[in-house]
């Protein structure tokens, strides 16, 4: 690899074994937001590992969240400021009978890949731009940027606690541009992807409830059924051609520009779909999509997914109850132009108006607003122009993907770029990450920073 970053290249390769170190100490501390364990000792460990590092590192406190690691570091060399935003927080490891190597904690190496929980999704992430910023201070003594970092513990379950942390501290957060280094690299090519906007995604649970109590099924004809009226209820929402049936839903819906369809052009011409359906283990995409189409659809069409229903008795052999109560968790994944809490008000009056006024709409309301930037931002160009350094191709721009919390409260051109492998499992057992795309990707950190501060 031929570069002017050849040095701190060189320094990252000699100290691998210390990056390696370092995510397996941190893959190894549970930190399971949806569940509320160990969000503080990672993040006070997160802590200690950047000190240790030479880095800025302050704990602040969220009123009734974990806390958020924030540093910021100056240079000389540049009048950018960069903010670097990734998350300590993990998936539920569930089922753990589904783990091998050691189980979600055990950050084992085996033949040359790390496992656990968070080894992909996001503590590698996070140490790709402490390891980055370090290499710059041990080999050059400075940073090529002003960096600021923002590292948070409720990223999976939302962010739910963090606006109001953001809103208090807009000044400190202030910066030219913010990328987010979590996620896989494109599974065909095996380039990163470079996604240049937010698919907000709106978290809704409805709940249909009966009796007092589960009755015996005898008493069917004489009893409302919660999941009969559940299952009536969800099949208003999306026709059989997913589109979603709710009145206005797609009220103000971005309309794609040149440059996005360009995007699809050319993202459509060098990626091997086949090799995605092979790795999802299907045979043809829904609806029959393919080519651009496909690409089209998965990146700009809004989505109404149901994550999972329960209702009454699922254990073995049967149980003769009409159950009293039943629910429904879906996402709603919003692209530019959709409003979160319009949706919501949306979601309630179809609900109303197709007999279903009773179903309780619980949602999460504070989703974070969806949004898209150009390619030509400053932020953009950096990310593609060091994906091409590190990878030596040019990597796949998307129009938008899934971190806009932040972005709620101080407006920063952001984009979310990744460097796993594929096959890396995320939020599914046994996640991991190559020890190889893990190194790369500090390296991905570092060609970042060199090239937004030059910009």
């Amino acid at each position: 690899m031929s570069d002017t970053l050849q040095d701190i290249y060189d320094y990252i390769d000699r100290n691998a074994d210390e990056a390696i170190a370092d995510l397996q100490e941190l893959v190894r501390q549970p930190s399971i937001s949806a569940q509320n364990v160990g969000l503080r000792d990672c993040a006070e460990l997160v802590q200690r590992q950047m000190l240790r590092d030479g880095l800025d590192a302050q704990l602040h406190e969220l009123d009734g969240g974990p806390p958020v690691i924030f540093g910021h570091m100056t240079t000389d060399t540049s009048a950018k400021t960069m903010l670097c935003y990734s998350h300590y927080d993990v998936q539920p490891p569930e089922p753990i009978e589904a783990w091998s190597h050691g189980g979600p904690w055990s950050g084992a190496v085996v033949d040359n890949v790390l496992y656990g929980r968070g080894a992909t999704d996001n503590k590698s992430g996070v140490l790709a731009f402490n390891k980055a910023a370090k290499a710059f201070l041990i080999v050059r003594g400075r940073l090529p940027v002003n960096l600021k970092f923002i590292i948070e513990g409720e990223e999976e379950i939302g962010s739910i606690h963090l606006g109001p942390w953001v809103e208090c501290n807009k000044a400190l957060l202030e910066a030219d541009g913010m990328h987010c280094l979590d996620g896989s690299v494109d599974t065909a090519t095996l380039l990163p992807d470079v996604d240049l906007g937010l698919k907000s995604v709106l978290f809704v649970e409805l709940v249909a409830r009966g009796a007092k109590s589960d009755v015996h099924s005898l008493n069917f004809p004489l009893l409302p059924s919660p999941a009969w009226d559940l299952v009536r209820a969800l099949g208003t929402i999306m026709d059989d051609q997913r589109r979603i049936l709710i009145e206005d839903w797609y009220e103000g819906l971005y309309e794609l520009e040149d440059e996005d369809e360009e995007q699809l052009r050319a993202k459509a011409a060098r990626v091997d779909l086949d090799a995605l359906r092979r790795e999802w283990g299907i045979d043809r995409f829904a609806l029959g999509r393919d080519g651009i189409d496909a690409i089209r659809a998965r990146t700009y069409e809004p989505t109404a997914n149901i994550q999972g229903l329960v209702a009454g008795y699922t254990g073995p052999g049967m149980k003769t109850i009409v159950p009293n109560e039943a629910r429904a968790k879906l996402d709603f994944r919003l692209i530019p132009n959709i409003d979160p809490a319009k949706a919501v008000e949306r979601l309630r009056r179809h609900l109303s108006k197709h007999g279903f006024g009773h179903i309780e709409v619980i949602a999460r309301e504070s989703a974070e607003p969806p949004y898209k930037i150009s390619v030509k931002e400053d932020m953009s160009q950096a990310v593609i122009a060091a994906a091409h350094r590190v990878w030596g191709e040019a990597p796949i721009v998307n129009g938008v993907s899934a971190e806009g919390t932040i972005l709620r409260h101080v407006w920063i051109p952001c984009v979310l770029t990744g460097f796993a492998n594929p096959g890396a499992n995320l939020h599914a057992p046994d996640e991991n990450i190559r020890i190889d795309n893990y190194i790369r990707g500090i390296k991905y950190a570092a060609a970042i920073m060199e090239e937004f501060g030059r910009r």
